[in-house]
């Protein structure tokens, strides 16, 4: 009888032990790897944002011809004064100097004393900082109403580009530095961008890559159903970008539905809200079949915000190519000394920060950091199923958190400056 029990004892854990085991996968990649495919996102980003940036809102509601597009010139990559690249690096230094626990609190003073000129959504949370409105309610349709504007989307980069294969820190840190100005929709097109970047590490198929940031944002949102209308369309029109670019701008340019929250309604043709700027990334990535000048000029020949789309698109994609594989042209005039604007970052020091946070983003998801048979560091990162944040709607909010800065925090904002209301 002994051996019997015996028996069944070391069946059950023989069986139930490999069971355990293989709850948790983990996907590898190298610390060389990481930093090549890191490197070539931000070059993406630059290149984007250089080469669209002649056309941004010049085209609103209208695709721009193709004889208006600008050239490619390599001098364009050094983009170290634009607002898409260096706030996000405000984001960086707070995780820098605090770790990836910092508050959101914190996060809200750091960007209450930012001191380069913003708009829209960045503006209005920035100003209710410095007044004293703490986040999460800085960005709360309440006292913001441009929470549902592009703003976290163009800077979210960085949430990606730091969490390879960890969707849920990218929405993690979408909760703590997109909340200081975006709700929503607003808030779901960052949690987007950065999704698609933490997957960008190991996926090239930029349809599955899409669908992987659309994992991570609720379902039920309008941002939700504009990036699964777009990629519908896209396989009905694989041929046609203009004809799927049509029904993105009848659907949410033209339709007052989906247009709930705009920023401007005086300015019809002005479109700044997050979900269709979003559709026009996409297009870029899924036309652009993998070729950087194709995913770059149709996200930009798209209009509207048409230095940041491309901005994104040229990010996500590079990653995926690596710095080591850029085409000379994008990489070759970049000047490495350059300094960030408003930031303590040229590029080699930007690599340098990125490379100390995705460390303990990996080990706090997790993972480890061990050694391969050639003696190389590896990041071994768990695969884990996005937890998108809570559904909320701009035109809906939920409750506000009733969140004020104490009087000490206040004494931490050095910048007292009130912005007026023209933007």
């Amino acid at each position: 009888m002994r051996r019997l029990i015996l028996l069944i004892v070391v069946s059950v854990f023989l069986f139930s032990a490999p069971a355990s085991a293989e709850q948790t996968k983990f996907r590898r990649l190298t610390v060389k790897q990481y930093t090549d495919m890191m490197k070539a996102g931000w070059i993406g980003q630059m290149v984007g944002v250089g080469w669209g940036g002649p056309t941004e809102f010049r085209y609103k509601g209208t695709i721009i011809p193709e004889a208006n597009m600008p050239d490619w010139k390599p001098q364009l990559v050094n983009q170290f004064k634009q607002d898409d690249i260096y706030v996000e690096m405000t984001f960086l230094r707070s995780l820098e100097l605090y770790g990836l626990e910092v508050s959101i609190r914190q996060a809200g003073i750091d960007f209450a004393n930012s001191g380069y000129n913003l708009w829209h959504a960045n503006r209005a949370g920035r100003k209710n900082l410095r007044n004293g409105i703490a986040p999460p309610d800085s960005g709360h349709p309440k006292f913001n109403s441009h929470a549902d504007d592009i703003d976290y989307q163009i800077e979210a980069d960085f949430s990606g580009l730091i969490a390879p294969g960890l969707p849920n820190t990218v929405i993690e840190l979408g909760e703590k530095f997109g909340r200081l100005m975006n709700y929503g929709d607003g808030l779901y097109g960052g949690q987007f961008v950065g999704g698609m970047y933490a997957e960008a590490f190991f996926e090239t198929d930029m349809e599955k890559i899409v669908r992987a940031g659309l994992e991570c944002i609720p379902k039920g949102s309008q941002y939700h159903e504009c990036i699964s209308d777009v990629l519908m369309w896209y396989k009905q029109n694989l041929d046609d970008w203009q004809k799927t670019w049509r029904l993105i701008n009848e659907k949410y340019h033209l339709n007052p539905d989906y247009r709930r929250f705009s920023c401007s309604p005086e300015r019809r043709e002005f479109n700044i809200d997050a979900k269709i700027n979003g559709a026009y990334i996409v297009m870029g990535m899924l036309y652009g079949k993998g070729d950087p000048d194709k995913t770059i000029v149709i996200s930009t020949r798209c209009g509207q915000d048409s230095d940041c789309n491309p901005s994104n698109a040229g990010g996500i994609l590079f990653t995926t190519m690596g710095f080591s594989k850029l085409p000379e042209r994008f990489k070759s005039a970049l000047d490495p000394d350059g300094k960030f604007s408003h930031t303590p970052y040229n590029f080699p020091k930007l690599i340098k920060v990125c490379e100390k946070l995705v460390r303990q983003a990996v080990v706090q998801a997790g993972g480890k950091v061990e050694k391969n048979n050639k003696g190389e560091d590896v990041f071994v990162i768990p695969v884990a199923k996005p937890r998108p944040s809570r559904l909320e709607q701009c035109w809906e909010p939920g409750l506000i958190a009733n969140s004020r800065f104490t009087k000490p925090e206040l004494d931490e904002i050095k910048v007292k400056t009130v912005e007026d209301d023209d933007y």
